[in-house]
């Protein structure tokens, strides 16, 4: 029987669950309007403008109309990747908690590779002219990260259709697994160099004096 105190994380995660799957469905009803006022102006039929009223509408009011869809899809889905990554690793942490150890090993990864992998999961990283196009001003990655990564085979990159970005990167498999497996790790610390024994003073004394 789980304890109470793991109680209230899973019923965080349930809830960003469904919070999610309700985001993603009104996303996906706005897509869908968007296509019939454009399907059906291009058919030269009415379509519904609220109210139940039909009418004929030009092609230009019907991308207005598609436009402001897009708006909102994207006012619905701009933190979904966060909250999905949010309430990923919420997840494991949940599991090792409760004694889950993932089997799948994380890759060795330097700091700066890990906020990169991490960023790429949010859906932050883009190319633009060869370069890294970052949402969030706080970030700074390097296109020689990206690479490293790519050739690690973590993450890959495919064509954007945003006019102002040529590629969006993407986790691949083995890059979501590895992240999912680095989550709530427990942080391995480097043992301290060890130094030499020092000298007894008439020792250091003697070298000193030769």
């Amino acid at each position: 029987m789980p304890s109470r105190c793991t109680q209230p994380a899973i019923h965080a995660v349930y809830a960003r669950v469904r919070q999610l799957a309700h985001l993603a469905s009104d996303a996906a009803d706005y897509l869908v309007d968007a296509v019939d006022l454009l399907d059906d102006t291009r058919a030269g039929l009415p379509v519904e403008l609220g109210d139940g009223f039909l009418a004929v509408v030009t092609e230009q009011e019907a991308r207005r109309g598609a436009g402001r869809c897009f708006t909102l899809v994207a006012s619905l889905t701009a933190l979904g990747a966060e909250d999905a990554l949010a309430t990923a690793e919420l997840f494991v942490a949940e599991h090792r908690h409760r004694g889950f150890v993932p089997e799948y090993q994380p890759p060795a990864l330097s700091p700066t590779q890990d906020t990169t992998l991490r960023a790429v999961a949010r859906g932050d990283v883009a190319i633009t002219s060869g370069k890294p196009y970052l949402r969030r001003e706080d970030l700074r990655i390097s296109i020689s990260t990206i690479r490293s990564l790519e050739s690690r085979g973590l993450v890959m990159r495919e064509d954007c259709p945003d006019w102002f970005r040529d590629e969006r990167v993407h986790l691949t498999a083995a890059g979501r697994r590895g992240l999912a497996a680095s989550f709530a790790r427990p942080h391995s610390t480097a043992p301290a160099a060890t130094r030499p024994p020092a000298r007894p003073a008439a020792t250091a004394a003697r070298a000193a004096v030769r």
